[in-house]
Formats: structure tokens, C-alpha cells, sequence
């Protein structure tokens, strides 16, 4: 007789959607890569869009405490954020550089990254975010979490999609099933590790 073992469970996998501005075109890119994630059976999304989860935007003093209504704003995304096992940061390029919500997004929290994969969405104009995305790199590995090699970057984003905002760019798809492969094996190999005894940070 031999023993049957159980599927690993999927993956979670939180899509941190990092602009918040009027006419972003976040949504549109978020979409696109939860569709990817939909159709994984390793994987499932939680998107956390910080648009519609605002986070205090001015950090307590150490040791101080929070401003009022702080916990009730944590209590919308700091949870989501501790059960995932990997990240997707989607990220426009400002003035070269990532969203202020985005890092201040990170800022609130620590250990929620730690021994975690990230992998990166950027998107934009000639540069497609790559900027972006080489400052998030540093931020994260502060904070004890791996970032992807394999990035999804999209160029001149506008015209990639069409009028229903579908993707039209078999390139970006590939790169985008291309960035969460790796991430899985990230993701698998953290828990795995994660699991068998407690990160030291």
C-alpha cells in the first residue's frame, strides 16, 4: 500500500496595487495580471488596492503612539498582507522613483515581508516603471524579503491594451507568466522553509 499525500495548498499571493491618484491606470493593469493569477492552480490573488484601503500617511514617532483611527485603517490590510506567502507590486514611475502610498504602504509594516517573495508589474511611458522598480529592490531586501529577478515591465502601457483593455501584446503575457513562475518556486521554497522553523531577522 502506498501513502497518499495531499496537494500543498495554494499559494497566496497579495497584488498590492500601489497608485492611488484620480485617473490612475492601475485598474487596468491589475486586471490584467490577477487574470494570469486566476488561472494558476498554484495560485490565488488577494488584491489590496490602497486606493480603497487608505493608510495613515504619517507614521507614529518611535515609541509614540498611533494617530486615532490608525488600527481600525491597519486592521484593513495589515492581516492580508501577514497571510500572504508571496507579493506582486504593481507600481507606476514617478519623478523616477515609486508612489508615495506605495512606500508608505511598506512603512507600516515589517515582519509581513519577512521571508517573503516580491515579484514587480511596472508600467509607464519609454521607461515602462523599470525605474521603480530598481528603487523598490533595496527597500525590500531591508526589510528581509526576495525580489523576483524576472520583472513584467510595460512600455508605452496605453497602447498595449485594446478598447476593451485586453492585453494585445503576447510579450507582456509571456513576461508576466514568465515573473510568477519564478515566483512560485519563491513562494514554495520560503514556506517550505518558513514552516519548518521561524524566521531569525
Amino acid at each position: 500500500m502506498t501513502a497518499t499525500t495531499s496537494a500543498p495548498a495554494a499559494l497566496r499571493v497579495a497584488v498590492l496595487v500601489g497608485s492611488t491618484r484620480e485617473g490612475r491606470f492601475a485598474p487596468v493593469v491589475t486586471r490584467w495580471i490577477r487574470s494570469h493569477l486566476n488561472r494558476r492552480a498554484d495560485m490565488e490573488a488577494d488584491v489590496v488596492d490602497l486606493a480603497e484601503t487608505p493608510l495613515p500617511t504619517v507614521l507614529p514617532a518611535f515609541g509614540g503612539p498611533p494617530a486615532p483611527g490608525t488600527e481600525e485603517a491597519l486592521a484593513l490590510v495589515s492581516p492580508r498582507l501577514a497571510r500572504a506567502d508571496a507579493f506582486v507590486f504593481v507600481t507606476p514611475e514617478y519623478n523616477h522613483s515609486f508612489p508615495a502610498s506605495l512606500k508608505n504602504a511598506i512603512d507600516w509594516h515589517n515582519e509581513q515581508w519577512h521571508a517573503k517573495p516580491v515579484g514587480f508589474v511596472s508600467y509607464g511611458g519609454v521607461s515602462g516603471g523599470l525605474r521603480a522598480v530598481e528603487q523598490l529592490r533595496p527597500v525590500m531586501a531591508e526589510l528581509n524579503a526576495t525580489t523576483i529577478r524576472n520583472t513584467v515591465s510595460l512600455h508605452n502601457v496605453w497602447g498595449l491594451f485594446d478598447e476593451e483593455y485586453a492585453m494585445k501584446d503576447p510579450q507582456s503575457d509571456a513576461a508576466a507568466k514568465s515573473m510568477l513562475d519564478q515566483l512560485a518556486w519563491w513562494a514554495e521554497a520560503l514556506r517550505e522553509a518558513r514552516s519548518a522553523r521561524p524566521y531569525a531577522a
